[in-house]
């Protein structure tokens, strides 16, 4: 029987509210076992999330290095432990972003560079850093956002929920050109490089390994996920997903609750 179908090459997965439970777990040994299935078909499994790198891999603790990786939403692209892209925000982009948020103190920012994120004193509190820490382990305080010395991969600004939209076209409207605003959910808005994405990180890979966009699956939740799931041949929305999400996927699997990616792939890299 062959265990690859569909001749399936990449699976692209998204972390929050995709591939982990709500209560940040996932079932080890099932995946493991999926894992060494997709393996012997050939078939390549990538982390694609707007989390940091480090924060990802941490999930994988014992083999991690055996998996790829679209970080920061597509800001930083790891083809196992070689990195194969990283964005770098210009000089102009971060003084104006900067410049753009101190006028609104009820944004929240925090920049993401390659060795680091960053926080600055005295504009966020310590129990958001503590809240944003669980996200981006390598994080620091600084006293002046603008005079550290690292290449910044992209912004992650939190604002009020209900605001969300309003804050999404300020940044559309006064970064044109400079930075793109993509919403993650909950007041959570991502700043990254045009035409940087998670789909633009697979595609990063699809031809650093000689495949196809249609030897692709992917699974999401939220509108970050949506040009991933356009992209790849086959695109689930989970059962909790956005209906934005679920509008543009290609197919429906169970929640991150009922494990839904796992049962997925279960069907689509059968046991022997």
């Amino acid at each position: 029987m062959n265990n690859n179908p569909y001749n399936i090459k990449l699976v692209a997965v998204d972390i929050d509210g995709t591939f982990m439970r709500s209560d940040y777990t996932y079932d080890v040994p099932r995946f493991k076992q999926v894992l060494a299935r997709m393996r012997e078909a050939g078939c390549g499994f990538v982390v694609a999330s707007g989390n940091q790198y480090y924060q990802l891999r941490s999930h994988f603790p014992d083999y991690y290095n055996e998996l790829s990786f679209v970080a920061e939403n597509g800001a930083l692209v790891k083809d196992k432990e070689e990195t194969v892209f990283s964005a770098n925000i210009s000089r102009e982009a971060i003084l104006k972003t900067l410049s753009l948020c101190k006028k609104y103190p009820e944004i929240k920012n925090v920049m993401c560079g390659l060795r680091s994120a960053y926080c600055e004193r005295g504009t966020v509190s310590d129990d958001f850093f503590e809240l944003t820490n669980k996200y981006y382990p390598r994080l620091q305080w600084v006293d002046d956002l603008a005079q550290v010395d690292d290449s910044i991969l992209k912004f992650a600004p939190t604002v009020p929920v209900e605001k969300t939209d309003y804050y999404t076209e300020l940044f559309k409207d006064q970064l044109k050109g400079l930075l793109v605003p993509t919403g993650s959910g909950h007041g959570s808005i991502d700043l990254i490089v045009p035409g940087c994405h998670k789909a633009s990180g697979l595609k990063r890979l699809v031809k650093r390994w000689n495949i196809t966009s249609e030897q692709c699956v992917a699974f999401g939740d939220g509108n970050n996920d949506i040009e991933m799931l356009k992209y790849s041949g086959r695109g689930y929305a989970m059962d909790n997903a956005s209906k934005e999400v679920k509008d543009i996927a290609d197919y429906i699997c169970p929640s991150n609750n009922d494990d839904g990616v796992l049962v997925t792939l279960d069907k689509l890299f059968p046991t022997q």
